[in-house]
């Protein structure tokens, strides 16, 4: 029966994503658009010899973080809209569990967030050019991985906003000091001993360390199994959290 109910879920989910053609558009292309803006911005920056082109450098670690910030600030207002409408009271008042229900937006948003992904992996590296030492297989899973995280984060969150005004609050203080800290403006190496401690705890971080494993070797490491597990064990957490947190109405 929790197998029915979840697919049905599910579907529902889907069936309401695809009628949003903007919701859609947004999701699919942003991020590609976003890489090519990226492109274009670093095309004529000189390099020295034998060094990797900057858009390189960065266009890999951004193909983690894009899809995170994206998937964050959908589903974090897609929920919040669930809640206002009475959607989600009337949905709790079903068989229908707290955990039925966040896993359906999970996989309902995740089967977007692999399109997503793919998009934009094969603008990067078929139309722009970019280049990495690993196969592009593992930079489209943790992209993926990204993704979902960015799910199960907006989800949590949501349950702690009573409008949509202020489920896009969260985003400032949930992602932008992930942005800062994982790594991506400075090393986390060369960061203050405690603020390199903060991002220890953050999972993007994880995202960009694993990402730039897989710039540098051409085979998979421990380090990047590591790195994907703890992206993968900070998704389930957020989930549950997400579950035990969630208000059956907006007070």
């Amino acid at each position: 029966m929790t197998a029915q109910i979840y697919a049905a879920g599910t579907g529902r989910i889907l069936r309401q994503l695809r009628s949003d053609r903007r919701t859609v558009a947004m999701i699919l292309f942003v991020p590609s658009l976003l890489m090519a803006l990226l492109y274009f911005l670093y095309d004529d920056v000189p390099v020295r010899p034998g060094a990797l082109p900057l858009f390189d450098r960065i266009a890999i670690t951004m193909l983690g973080i894009l899809p995170f910030v994206v998937m964050f600030l959908i589903t974090s207002i897609a929920m919040q809209r669930e809640r206002s409408s009475g959607t989600l009271e009337r949905l709790l008042t079903t068989p229908m569990s707290k955990l039925d229900l966040l896993a359906s937006y999970a996989t309902a948003l995740s089967v977007a967030a692999v399109l997503q992904a793919l998009l934009a992996c094969a603008v990067s590296f078929g139309l722009l050019g970019l280049t990495t030492a690993g196969p592009v297989a593992w930079v489209l899973l943790i992209a993926v991985l990204n993704a979902v995280l960015g799910v199960a984060l907006g989800l949590l969150c949501s349950a702690f906003a009573r409008t949509e005004f202020q489920a896009v609050q969260f985003m400032p203080v949930v992602v932008v000091p992930q942005l800062f800290l994982c790594g991506l403006l400075v090393p986390r190496e060369q960061m203050p001993d405690w603020l390199h401690a903060i991002s220890n705890v953050l999972p993007l971080s994880y995202a960009v360390d694993a990402l730039q494993e897989i710039s540098a070797n051409p085979a998979f490491t421990g380090r990047m199994g590591v790195d994907i597990a703890v992206v993968a064990g900070f998704t389930l957490v957020a989930l549950c959290a997400g579950a035990a947190t969630l208000r059956r109405r907006t007070p």
